[in-house]
């Protein structure tokens, strides 16, 4: 409903409740009126009917029936009653001080008139009513009833005080609803003002929940729609700026490729050869020579993981899909580290549940990531440990649920938002590209990475992949992947 909606509906409402209001009174007052009136006019019938009976009667009037008779009139009014004859004489009074005395005929004026004695001023308003008594066609004199209309004009009064205080109470009402709408949307603005402020700052994860259909809900939506149109610009142009930045490493990576690949070829080729040409020749020093050649070729082929890794942060991916169980890739990624981890007396469990159907993903970039992680987790467990491989399925979601823990110290609070950045590393012979190109190779599959961490406790990485049925497989020239550990 819309405000202009709400305000003349308010208004309307307004308008409905005094008009029934203003009318249930002045019906009210009107009734009370009639029966005021039906009440006088029923005493000043008998206070006629009485003079009547005195003028015609051949006894002598007796005043104290018109006293005790205005014992009971004088709540309805009647002040005083006066039997006047045809000469002006008052033959008969409620006052019988008045008797015997007379008035001027020419001086009384028939009907309801205000008594000579009433004042503006004065809180009681008197009125006289001269009633000719006549019987048959003789006059026999007249009836002067002084009355008191107060009571009708209190019921006036009373009826202009009650629509006086419904007519303030009406706009009291209008005011208390004006002033409740007025809240009601000043209170959002306000919300709105602040969360504008906010993504002008820069937050952009301001929302503001659109509950109504109003001019504020569609505000909210609009602010809403506005939002995520910022939100989606700022990650575009986080893209092109990731874009540009890859262009410029994927050159540098080409020259440095071409730089050092061939060079650690040549020493890694020359090391074999030395090894061989040596060896027959000084068999009692075979035990020195070989450690030591074996030495130069792990820092040539650390060198070389190096750059491959670098290469690979700098090159957009192409996935090569195929079906492939979770336990064959691991078994392809566990010989290349078991002598290392031999060395360093860690320990890989794996906790793969039996059922797990096969999954579509890029065997060999897969591959990458679990050699990764377990880099990573031994580098973390200098004194040994347990690396726990672990592996579930969603069948409703259909997704694997995949996770690598260890036990080695933690990654402190403030560097677990900087895992995923390439270049950042907290060791000495690490570039930091690791765990970026896992992350990278993650996404691209269309899944998500989780990272926990307690210090001196270990770390848990958590992989959330879909399965990937039905998508097409993503063919590249050969030559141009390489995959690179840390």
């Amino acid at each position: 409903m819309k405000l202009n909606t709400k305000l003349v509906i308010i208004m309307l409402s307004l308008l409905i409740i005094a008009i029934l209001m203003l009318f249930v009174l002045n019906q009210h007052s009107q009734n009370e009126l009639v029966n005021e009136i039906q009440e006088s006019s029923t005493e000043v019938t008998k206070a006629v009917q009485m003079s009547v009976e005195d003028l015609t009667s051949e006894v002598e009037a007796e005043p104290a029936r018109l006293k005790e008779y205005l014992k009971e009139a004088k709540a309805k009014g009647i002040n005083e009653i006066n039997i006047i004859s045809n000469e002006g004489e008052i033959i008969s009074s409620s006052d019988p001080d008045k008797v015997g005395k007379r008035r001027e005929i020419r001086k009384l004026e028939k009907g309801l008139k205000a008594s000579p004695g009433s004042h503006e001023s004065s809180k009681v308003h008197p009125y006289d009513l001269l009633v000719p008594v006549i019987v048959g066609d003789e006059q026999l004199g007249y009836v002067q009833i002084n009355l008191l209309l107060d009571n009708i004009r209190n019921i006036q009064h009373k009826n202009l005080v009650n629509r006086v205080a419904v007519t303030c109470l009406v706009f009291m009402l209008g005011i208390i609803l004006t002033i409740f709408l007025a809240r009601k949307y000043t209170d959002p603005i306000h919300r709105l003002a602040e969360g504008v402020k906010r993504v002008t700052e820069g937050d952009l994860s301001v929302t503001f929940p659109a509950g109504s259909k109003d001019e504020i809900g569609e505000l909210a939506e609009s602010f809403n729609d506005m939002v995520r149109q910022l939100r989606e610009r700022e990650h575009l142009e986080k893209r092109l700026y990731e874009a540009e930045h890859l262009s410029k490493v994927g050159q540098l990576a080409s020259g440095i490729a071409h730089e050092i690949r061939n060079p650690l070829n040549y020493i890694s080729l020359a090391i074999d050869h030395l090894k061989s040409e040596i060896v027959p020749i000084c068999p009692e020093r075979q035990g020195e020579i070989e450690p030591l050649v074996e030495k130069i070729k792990e820092e040539v082929r650390r060198a070389n993981y190096m750059v491959v890794n670098f290469m690979n942060y700098g090159r957009p991916l192409k996935l090569r899909r195929k079906e492939i169980m979770y336990r064959d890739l691991i078994d392809r990624a566990l010989p290349v580290l078991e002598d290392r981890l031999a060395e360093q007396r860690i320990r890989v469990v794996t906790q793969a549940a039996p059922e797990l159907p096969p999954m579509h993903v890029d065997p060999e970039l897969l591959r990458n990531c679990l050699f990764n992680f377990l880099t990573n987790a031994a580098q973390s467990m200098p004194d040994g440990g347990t690396i726990t491989l672990g592996a579930s399925y969603d069948p409703d979601g259909e997704s694997f649920l995949l996770t690598f823990s260890d036990e080695g110290g933690g990654i402190p609070p403030e560097d677990i938002e900087k895992v995923f950045r390439p270049y950042f590393t907290t060791r000495e012979a690490g570039i930091g590209l690791g765990l970026a190109i896992t992350e990278r190779i993650i996404r691209e599959h269309g899944g998500e990475i989780r990272v926990e961490s307690t210090l001196g406790a270990g770390t848990v990485f958590t992989v959330l992949l879909p399965r990937g049925d039905g998508i097409l497989t993503q063919e590249e020239p050969d030559g141009i992947r390489a995959v690179g550990q840390i």
